[in-house]
């Protein structure tokens, strides 16, 4: 029989038990639980397979489907299994904690493991983390013109034991247009909220938690509407520092790069900035000249962000980044202490 869990205990015993995720492929690209390994049932195709035959023959059809195609495969799991966990203690989920997890459990008991099953499945999962993310929290928020080094400040307030979600670091992008590159693969959207859920619940929501200054987007993906909101709503500290400095970063940011990613992310821009001003940046990225094709984006983000901090409902509190980011570490945590948060007045 299998032992199954509810989705509370599911992520308790998580951060001590391997995860096992039996979807499909697809499903586990699409998004699934922070940590899990895809030991698939079914691979895409016999998965669609199936469900056409249930739809055209009914139940019992596309279950003796199901076990012709399975059958062949029962010690390639056991064999996967041993290959990807060192304990017999697992946690194992499928879409809904249906067929699929209870049958690979029952084999994985047969093969000497102790598996428990998660109660309703992936989708009790996001059901959680959804409503995970429509609790109050309190942000400090971290803003600033691009490349004035808020990203460097966000590592190093968490390489200060600071709470910390960050936002860009999760999305696999830098937020601008040329935000990509140099980045790995970006996740789904929907992946990116189960990230955010797994770094949010690992931090105490009635302590001061920083994050990035963001849009609706980062790159491909979006926030969850309920955090976001909460983002705009929340104290702001502007990172101030000087054109020359935030023209530095970025050189060294991009230096090592392919000129043609440049580019394309220049004709992203293109109309924001004038076909005249885009054709310029090309021109100078060719000819290798970062700085002047640095100053020329700069002038359409800083434009752009300059609206953003006027939309502010909270007036935010400027700082400048004159020193070292250990400096700028001491002078955030000073001055956080001097937010009052509107959280903190419930």
């Amino acid at each position: 029989m299998t032992l199954t869990i509810s989705i509370e205990k599911f992520i308790e015993l998580s951060d001590i038990y391997p995860v096992i995720d039996v979807r499909s492929p697809s499903e586990y690209a699409r998004g699934h639980i922070p940590g899990a390994f895809n030991i698939p049932l079914f691979s895409d195709e016999e998965r669609a397979a199936v469900g056409t035959k249930y739809v055209k023959e009914g139940r019992q059809q596309a279950v003796r489907l199901g076990l012709e195609l399975v059958a062949p495969k029962l010690n390639w799991f056991v064999d996967a299994l041993n290959s990807t966990v060192n304990q017999k203690n697992i946690l194992v989920y499928c879409w809904r904690g249906g067929m699929r997890s209870a049958s690979m459990s029952w084999l994985f008991g047969l093969a000497g493991f102790k598996p428990l099953t998660l109660e309703g499945g992936y989708k009790s999962f996001r059901r959680y983390a959804q409503a995970t993310f429509d609790r109050k929290y309190k942000f400090i928020v971290l803003g600033g013109m691009t490349g004035c080094g808020k990203t460097e400040l966000i590592k190093k307030l968490k390489a200060n034991s600071e709470q910390v979600v960050d936002l860009e670091g999760l999305a696999n992008h830098k937020g601008s247009a040329f935000g990509w590159i140099n980045q790995p693969k970006q996740p789904t959207t929907e992946h990116f909220e189960n990230l955010l859920f797994n770094e949010l619940r690992k931090l105490n929501p009635s302590q001061p938690i920083w994050i990035e200054d963001e849009s609706k987007s980062i790159g491909s993906i979006f926030l969850p509407q309920s955090i976001y909101i909460q983002i705009i709503n929340s104290p702001t500290i502007i990172i101030e520092t000087e054109l020359n400095h935030r023209i530095e970063r970025l050189i060294n940011d991009y230096t090592v790069c392919d000129k043609q990613d440049l580019i394309n992310s220049v004709h992203r821009i293109q109309k924001q900035l004038g076909l005249e001003k885009a054709k310029r940046c090309i021109d100078y990225i060719e000819s290798g000249n970062l700085r002047d094709a640095i100053g020329i984006a700069l002038e359409y983000y800083d434009k752009t962000y300059s609206y953003g901090i006027a939309q502010k409902k909270i007036p935010p509190k400027f700082l400048t980044f004159d020193g070292t980011a250990n400096d700028m570490i001491s002078k955030l945590k000073s001055v956080s202490k001097s937010i009052i948060h509107p959280a903190f007045l419930d």
